[in-house]
């Protein structure tokens, strides 16, 4: 991790969900947009890294079995109070992404908002290889990640890298380039990527 376990609690302890640059209070709008596209089909779902919970809160609505993981006790905390709020069942725990407590295949969808460009550049490999062996072969993996368009930074990524990196293992599908204006009122690039296992 880029951060210690402490210090990613720490944010969620010390300042309030709606002042998070990475919560916005409601569900991401490009994953709206994919599950009303039919783009992702309803079934077993991982959010990893999943904050507060307010995406993971989402998809169940929409009828997917959600797993939530953070390594934040904090957040997960906030997650089964929204999950409690809206009424819905969400499996969730703490853990670290690199140690993905799961099943070969056990999932249908993987989430990832903001996830993958935490992961310190010597763990990347094992990172992917996880969020591939926990997802059903031809199951989706939907990334979302910082876009080299912040400013050079080790985690500000543009395509050629992001399809270097997982075309090995995933089918790249949809590919999206756009700016957000972020929780705490700072436009920030993204990437999306939606890509299908390859088995």
């Amino acid at each position: 991790m880029s951060s210690t376990n402490d210090e990613w609690d720490q944010i969620y302890r010390k300042y309030p969900s709606e002042e998070l640059g990475w919560e916005l209070g409601k569900p991401r709008p490009i994953l709206v947009e994919f599950v009303e596209e039919g783009l992702i089909k309803k079934g077993k779902a991982l959010d990893i890294c999943c904050g507060a919970g307010t995406n993971t809160v989402y998809l169940a609505e929409k009828g997917f079995d959600v797993t939530g993981i953070d390594i934040s006790p904090t957040a997960i905390v906030y997650a089964k109070a929204k999950a409690a709020q809206a009424k819905v069942k969400i499996h969730f725990k703490v853990q670290d992404f690199l140690q993905l407590p799961f099943g070969d295949e056990e999932f249908n969808f993987v989430f990832d908002m903001g996830c993958f460009h935490h992961v310190k550049i010597e763990d990347r490999h094992t990172f992917i290889r996880g969020v591939h062996r926990v997802l059903k072969n031809g199951g989706d993996y939907m990334l979302t990640c910082f876009s080299y368009r912040n400013g050079q930074a080790w985690n500000h990524f543009t395509k050629k890298q992001l399809i270097d990196l997982f075309s090995s293992l995933f089918e790249i599908g949809e590919f999206r380039h756009y700016p957000s204006l972020e929780g705490d009122g700072v436009i920030r690039h993204f990437y999306t990527v939606l890509m299908k296992n390859k088995g």
